[in-house]
C-alpha cells in the first residue's frame, strides 16, 4: 500500500471505526492490514477510505467501513470460527474475515462480482475463503455448521435456511426489510 493509502486506512481505522467503539485489536488491525482501495473501482481509489458507502458496479456498493466493523464485531468471532458470508460483492468483508477466522465461505449472486472478488482475494493471500455463486438465501449447507453467519445483503425476512445452518451458540448477523431495514442479531441456541 503506497505512503498516502496507508495513510488514509490508518485515518479510517482510527476515526471511523476506534473513535465510534470498536476496540478489539483484532478488528482494527484486520482493517489495517486489508486495502481497501483495491476493492474498489480505480477512478474510486481516492475516495475508497470516506465515511461512507460506494458503488462498485451491478447495482451493488462496498459498505461503509464502520458497518463492516460493526458486524463483524457483533459476530464475535474467533480464530477458531467458521463463518458463512452472505454477499461477497467487493470481496472487501470478505477479507476482513479471513484476517479474523479460520475459515470463510462466502456467497455472491452476481457472477462477474465473484470473479472480481476472487483475483483481489488471492493477489492478498487470502488463502482461507471459499467462494460461491450462488443464491445467499438458502445459504451454503454443504459446509454448515457456522459458528457464525453474516449477510450483506437485507431480505424482508430471516431465512430459515440461515438459522437451520447456524451451530449452537452461533450468530446470525443480518439487516431485514425492504424501505425500512434493522440490524438483527440472533443467536441460536438449543
Amino acid at each position: 500500500m503506497n505512503m498516502s493509502y496507508a495513510q488514509a486506512c490508518r485515518t479510517m481505522v482510527n476515526q471511523q471505526i476506534r473513535d465510534r467503539g470498536i476496540t478489539d485489536s483484532r478488528i482494527l488491525r484486520a482493517f489495517l492490514q486489508v486495502p481497501r482501495h483495491y476493492f474498489v473501482p480505480v477512478d474510486q481509489w481516492d475516495s475508497a477510505y470516506g465515511d461512507f458507502p460506494l458503488a462498485i458496479g451491478y447495482r451493488q456498493t462496498i459498505s461503509q467501513p464502520y458497518i463492516v466493523a460493526f458486524m463483524v464485531e457483533i459476530a464475535a468471532l474467533s480464530p477458531q470460527s467458521k463463518v458463512l458470508e452472505i454477499g461477497t460483492g467487493s470481496g472487501y468483508q470478505t477479507a476482513i474475515l479471513s484476517r479474523l477466522v479460520r475459515e470463510v465461505y462466502s456467497i455472491e449472486i452476481i457472477p462477474e462480482l465473484s470473479s472480481r472478488s476472487a483475483g483481489i482475494l488471492k493477489q492478498l493471500s487470502c488463502d482461507n475463503v471459499h467462494l460461491s455463486v450462488g443464491n445467499g438465501y438458502y445459504g451454503w449447507p454443504g459446509a454448515a455448521p457456522y459458528d457464525a453467519i453474516v449477510v450483506s445483503a437485507a431480505p424482508p425476512v430471516v431465512p430459515k435456511a440461515l438459522v437451520d445452518q447456524l451451530a449452537l451458540q452461533g450468530r446470525l448477523v443480518i439487516p431485514v426489510g425492504e424501505s425500512q431495514q434493522k440490524l438483527l442479531l440472533i443467536e441460536k441456541n438449543d
